[in-house]
């Protein structure tokens, strides 16, 4: 079995923090990217094997994965490749849908004439076991093999459902229904057979924007394919919005956490930088948090996810936030449940997070539940209050901010900016 790992994605619904990186390359937990949890899976169930398919702003995603060596998928037969859309002779175009990606690198498909192909989302966390979806499909002799997980009936109309028998066979399929006949949600991890998905691939290679979950799937299962639902009952989480994505960090601080990063038997892989150890000084005081190495923690830290490089300076809090990676935090600040991208500069007496919660005038369907989001190598100046439900992004000077204050559902997004 081979993998292709769908990792092209804007992430719009992140805002500014997906402005200069795609989705799979935002940094979590501290230390790692989204996308070291799929490929940590690979690597854990035996599949050798990975096609990583890229295309929005790839140059941080392309320079993380390299060669594959922090998931011991630098081998001369196999290994990861990573696959962004290119030139060819006949006609040339952008990934289009999730299935047309995988359309585009039949070739790359055919030279290894695999068996199964195991299709993935590069921007989920979760530990699966992709051997035993695998052992799954093999005794249903399916067909198709769709991941699946049981959710609310009043959220199920966000997903793709599976209408499954007792035997988990899936005989009906709706995507994101406006009256969900089940609560068996697809979480878009898909064993195909080959022969199977090549030629499903052929016939639908017309179709515009072609999708698994709105073509593939559906065509198949016109086809008469077997198709059957691998229930899945671990922790699951999809990181699409700047709420759930807040959420899944502060997950891993809890006193025992839903998702185990410290597990020794299912260990996720990343590239790691060479840099010193965390400092922690005298007057500092930290409940409740991940530390990244290097950094240096001079003031108060509560709740928080603190990544590699950052430093928080003296007389400053920090309580119920994500700090990104070599952002500097200058003294006697106040941050309250924000999200701050990784090189990004705050002054001395900066309050981020302050007042009531208003609706943001940007698009409140991003920026919501009370969160500040600082794109990554912004500036803020010193002595300024930023409310809740507010971005911003870029260099921003005392004069962007009216009376020093930017207030909450406000936003400034500097010229080249474009969330």
């Amino acid at each position: 079995m081979i993998a292709m790992l769908l990792a092209g994605g804007q992430g719009s619904r992140l805002g500014v923090l997906t402005e200069k990186v795609a989705k799979p390359a935002v940094a979590f937990g501290g230390k790692y990217r989204i996308i070291d949890f799929p490929l940590s899976n690979c690597i854990n169930s035996g599949v050798d094997t990975v096609g990583v398919l890229t295309q929005y702003q790839p140059l941080r995603l392309n320079t993380h994965i390299g060669i594959g060596i922090p998931w011991d998928l630098d081998r001369n037969i196999g290994g990861v490749t990573v696959l962004p859309p290119y030139e060819k002779s006949e006609c040339s175009e952008w990934y289009t849908g999730t299935a047309n990606a995988i359309y585009q690198n039949i070739e790359y498909m055919e030279n290894y004439n695999p068996d199964y192909v195991l299709i993935l989302s590069g921007d989920h966390i979760y530990k699966m076991d992709y051997e035993l979806m695998l052992d799954f499909h093999k005794e249903n002799n399916a067909d198709i093999t769709i991941a699946a997980m049981t959710v609310p009936i009043e959220e199920a109309k966000r997903f793709g459902i599976l209408i499954a028998d007792e035997e988990k066979r899936i005989f009906d399929f709706e995507e994101k229904p406006e009256n969900p006949r089940s609560n068996l949600a697809s979480m878009g991890i898909y064993i195909f057979r080959w022969d199977i998905l090549k030629n499903a691939l052929i016939e639908m290679s017309e179709q515009k924007n072609c999708d698994f979950g709105k073509h593939i799937i559906p065509f198949c299962h016109e086809q008469g394919c077997r198709m059957f639902a691998y229930e899945y009952n671990g922790y699951w989480k999809d990181v699409g919005t700047l709420n759930s994505y807040w959420e899944a960090n502060m997950e891993l601080i809890d006193l025992i956490p839903e998702f185990n990063l410290y597990e020794e038997f299912w260990k996720i892989y990343t590239k790691s930088d060479i840099i010193p150890p965390q400092y922690i000084s005298t007057d500092s005081i930290i409940e409740r948090s991940i530390i990244g190495e290097g950094s240096g923690i001079y003031g108060e830290v509560y709740n928080s996810v603190i990544g590699a490089g950052v430093i928080i300076g003296k007389g400053t809090i920090v309580r119920d936030s994500i700090v990104m990676k070599n952002t500097q935090i200058d003294s006697n600040c106040f941050i309250s449940k924000a999200i701050i991208a990784e090189s990004v500069q705050i002054g001395d007496n900066v309050q981020l997070g302050i007042g009531e919660e208003l609706s943001n005038q940007l698009n409140s369907d991003i920026y919501n539940h009370g969160i500040v989001t600082i794109g990554e190598n912004s500036v803020i100046p010193p002595n300024v209050i930023v409310g809740k439900n507010t971005a911003i992004s870029g260099e921003t000077f005392w004069e962007d901010y009216p009376n020093g204050v930017l207030e909450s559902g406000e936003f400034i997004i500097k010229a080249g900016d474009s969330i």
